[in-house]
């Protein structure tokens, strides 16, 4: 059984060293819960890190919701929330506290613009794992390709995208289950 002080110390780890928020956090989160503490397994946690992402609100806190509910019930829901959201909140007080006297330091510009080629790498590692865990191969491929292009290109809302494939995918798995029961 997952300790409540070990739980708490993990999304803290998490919440601590995510830089460029939710979605940063997903390589660190998999490595943690799946890879080094085998607290997940890997489908397991791309199906909770779906869920949480077709929530509105905070990605990060539904997936220590989530997870912590997962490992140890509504007591794991708290601890893995407070862990994950301490230290982010105690940085962004310390920022908008120092923030007028910092803006105009070239230092702290220089600082921000270092970290924004890290957070693009932070967000784009966790897609190609997800491809991966979610079977995305050369014959599905033009799914998220064309999500893409959609959304970039034609300003078409994610809302709707996710409806269409929702959509889609019912469809189609009722097709190949027709077609299979046929057989």
């Amino acid at each position: 059984m997952v300790r409540l002080h070990q739980l708490f110390w993990s999304f803290f780890k998490i919440g601590t060293f995510t830089i460029g928020g939710g979605y940063a956090m997903i390589p660190l989160m998999e490595k943690e819960l799946v890879d080094n503490r085998h607290w997940l397994e890997r489908e397991e946690f791309l199906d909770l890190m779906a869920v949480s992402q077709a929530l509105p609100g905070i990605f990060a806190v539904h997936m220590a919701t989530s997870i912590g509910y997962r490992l140890r019930g509504i007591p794991g829901t708290l601890t893995a929330i407070a862990g994950n959201i301490l230290m982010p909140i105690a940085i962004i007080l310390c920022l908008a506290i120092g923030f007028r006297q910092l803006r105009d330091n070239v230092l702290f510009e220089a600082v921000f613009k270092g970290i924004r080629p890290a957070v693009v790498a932070l967000i784009a590692a966790p897609v190609f794992n997800l491809a991966r865990t979610a079977r995305i191969n050369l014959r599905n491929c033009w799914i998220p390709i064309v999500a893409c292009l959609l959304i970039y290109l034609l300003g078409v809302s994610p809302v709707w995208i996710v409806l269409a494939t929702i959509l889609g995918g019912t469809l189609y798995g009722y097709l190949t289950n027709r077609k299979e029961v046929a057989s």
